[in-house]
């Protein structure tokens, strides 16, 4: 551990932004458990390692296009939704800048600021524009409109991790293997994985986020199949 002081030190906390990380891994997580849970309902169901290859690989293929896509367009539109706050933030602070820099000494008062103190803060802040938009956007909306994440790095980032998720369940039958029960360990060993992993960035135990993303996907697994093998049973009545 650093005995320097982490307001000296550069990058001490980790990007929650929401730029890639966050896509990266919903979509390596989304894909695990999908694969998982498709190879298990159509192998509870009886059908030949062909076809869960198949189910398998339309499963990955349709479900990073839907994850980029989804992710695009939530980023895309959230910042939209941003710009268009922030555009009406500057025609408040344009048309009524008094009553726009009460406003902000009103919400530092809130936080424990002297009225005194505050008001000076506030008028020394609108006599720049820029930095008064900056900070009013800020404290009213609680997002910085200078670091807004990219749609397109979430889409990527999604679409990529997603693929990579989805191909670890499949990887036993693509190299030979045609044991469902061997798949599913597979895919138990990469959930594990990578709720380790997200353990780095949020500092819980690494072994009790890999257990519980285990524990969860396992669900999805045991649901999807009770399903699959029930109408198999059916179908061959």
């Amino acid at each position: 551990m650093s005995d320097t002081p982490a307001a000296l030190r550069e990058a001490h906390h980790a990007d929650v932004s929401g730029g890639w990380l966050r896509p990266a891994v919903f979509g390596a997580m989304d894909g695990l458990v999908t694969n998982i849970a498709l190879i298990a309902g159509v192998g509870g169901g009886g059908v030949s390692p062909r076809s869960i290859v198949l189910t398998g690989v339309a499963g990955l293929v349709a479900g990073a296009i839907s994850m980029g896509l989804g992710e695009y367009t939530s980023v895309r539109s959230a910042n939209e939704q941003v710009a268009a706050e922030v555009a009406k933030e500057r025609r408040e602070l344009e048309r009524h800048p008094d009553a726009e820099a009460r406003e902000l000494a009103d919400a530092w008062v809130a936080r424990g600021l002297s009225r005194d103190l505050a008001t000076q803060v506030a008028e020394a802040v609108r006599t720049n524009p820029e930095e008064a938009l900056r900070v009013h956007v800020r404290e009213e909306l609680g997002v910085d409109p200078d670091d807004q994440p990219s749609p397109w790095a979430a889409a990527i980032s999604s679409f990529l991790f997603f693929s990579v998720g989805a191909v670890v369940p499949l990887s036993t039958y693509l190299l030979g293997a045609t044991s469902l029960w061997l798949a599913l360990a597979v895919g138990g060993v990469g959930l594990f994985t990578a709720g380790a992993i997200v353990a780095r960035f949020t500092n819980r135990a690494w072994w009790s986020s890999g257990l519980r993303q285990l524990l969860l996907g396992a669900a999805a697994a045991a649901a999807t199949y009770l399903i699959g093998a029930l109408i198999g049973i059916q179908g061959g009545l």
